[in-house]
């Protein structure tokens, strides 16, 4: 499985998240978003740890309205935990490393 943070789009979404056979963390982030570039190395640390039973997956918000909309995106950083197509956990904002793995964990079978 794949130990780094895939980057996606609306069209892929389908196939790379709703399809997934592992859960996935969906960061939403935005290029003139400061915070969302302090989430960087944090994200791709989650990638690195979790790569095993978790698929990690980043979607820039502006050319990506309709999964932003369907997941009522209000704010970025933003984070989704999705398995089997179901919304498992939603969390707004810049996080540290320890409070993402925490949000991941509780959330992973």
């Amino acid at each position: 499985m794949s130990t780094g943070v895939i980057t996606i789009t609306d069209t892929e979404f389908e196939t790379e998240v709703l399809k997934s056979e592992q859960p996935v963390l969906l960061y939403f982030w935005a290029s003139w978003c400061g915070p969302c570039k302090l989430m960087t190395m944090t994200v791709n640390n989650a990638a690195n740890t979790y790569g095993d039973r978790l698929k990690v997956v980043k979607m820039e918000v502006d050319p990506n309205p309709t999964t932003v909309k369907q997941y009522q995106i209000e704010g970025v950083p933003a984070f989704r935990i999705v398995q089997d197509g179901q919304l498992l956990a939603a969390t707004e904002g810049a996080i540290g490393k320890d409070k993402l793995f925490n949000f991941i964990d509780s959330h992973l079978n």
